[in-house]
């Protein structure tokens, strides 16, 4: 549950046009003032439902700045790129590669017809946005600034890296926002350096709580030395020059023989490999380990696959006991429109892959 003063300054830390808090509206229509006809025009490409989407319209609205929508709720990368040259928008929403890569597919398909220049921003938050996608958009839109935001429902701001002509930054990699870093379960901060796994932690304005959860608010809104904090479950590890690895909800980590694993670290491994479009890990049950890390990889068009070679190809980016046991090829990972996967699904499938 979100106070709208709490969002709305939340927002404005990296809204297209941003404005003085302590100002009040006289603040806000001297800022937009300032700002002329240069507003920007936003696409929200995953639903509205979806936080990104959602929380993507409200800065481009409060920059005074127009949000324009698709008649069809579905997206197609063809028909986003045509509104994109038609509609000369500025700022585009996605959830990570599940959205980046047909656009990427679009464009080097056919890089002729799509005037996308007026393109400045694409931001993206709640789904793995890799860098080798990053780094071929913008072969198609030099200006073009990737945000890659590590945010949730409660917690904005967690932390972003950005990517453009400068350079891309490296898949998970992120800097701490400025109210925010990695904690133990205790809530003292982990050591730069150190290799430790914490949580992602972020003070300062955020809900009120969950909806007739006390529970489930107590553990996630917490207060560490007098001050609030927002602990959504998200796990990384912190560099020695403050540089973050994130590495997956740790409601979704995969303990095998005492070891945990993080899914979405294995997916990434994964996706680096020339001939995987998409994959997803889970853990299944097993005898004697606890759980197993089982992938199920969606492989490129026409592309032949052997899966002993992608776990080989894991094997060379991260220890062996992530590296997955069991590998199946299927014809489409079969995301849903807000970049998600169905995880009880996919679970399932695991256990039935190993019990045989």
């Amino acid at each position: 549950m979100w106070r709208q003063d709490d969002l709305l300054c939340l927002l404005n830390r990296t809204a297209p046009s941003s404005y003085v808090l302590d100002d009040g509206i006289a603040g806000v229509a001297a800022a937009l003032a300032a700002a002329g006809d240069d507003r920007p025009r936003g696409h929200p490409a995953p639903p509205l439902m979806h936080a990104t989407g959602a929380f993507s319209s409200f800065g481009v609205l409060d920059s005074g700045g127009v949000v324009v929508l698709t008649v069809d709720p579905r997206f197609e990368p063809v028909a986003l790129l045509d509104l994109v040259d038609a509609q000369r928008i500025t700022n585009v929403a996605i959830v990570g590669d599940v959205f980046a890569r047909p656009l990427l597919d679009a464009l080097d398909a056919e890089p002729g017809p799509w005037d996308i220049s007026s393109l400045r921003v694409m931001l993206s938050s709640g789904v793995m946005w890799s860098a080798k996608v990053k780094e071929g958009l913008l072969r198609h839109a030099p200006d073009l600034t990737c945000v890659d935001t590590l945010s949730s429902s409660e917690a904005l701001g967690l932390a972003r890296s950005i990517s453009s002509r400068n350079g891309t930054t490296r898949t998970a990699g992120f800097t701490l926002g400025p109210d925010a870093q990695v904690i133990r379960e205790d809530g003292t901060p982990v050591e730069p350096g150190s290799g430790e796994i914490g949580l992602i932690a972020l003070a300062g304005r955020s809900p009120i709580g969950y909806f007739n959860d006390p529970v489930k608010s107590a553990s996630t809104f917490r207060v560490i030395d007098g001050r609030r904090w927002t602990t959504p479950g998200d796990h990384a590890t912190v560099d020695a020059d403050g540089a973050v690895t994130f590495l997956g909800r740790g409601s979704g980590c995969i303990n095998t023989g005492g070891e945990k694993v993080f899914p979405e670290e294995v997916e990434e491994a994964l996706k680096t490999h020339p001939a995987v479009r998409d994959a997803v890990v889970v853990g299944a049950p097993h005898d004697r380990f606890g759980q197993q890390v089982v992938a199920f990889v969606e492989p490129e068009p026409g592309v032949p696959v052997d899966p002993e070679a992608l776990g080989e190809h894991v094997r060379t980016r991260l220890a062996g006991y992530k590296v997955p046991r069991v590998v199946e090829l299927v014809p489409s990972i079969g995301r849903a429109a807000n970049g998600k996967v169905d995880q009880a699904r996919w679970k399932a499938a695991a256990a039935d892959l190993v019990a045989r």
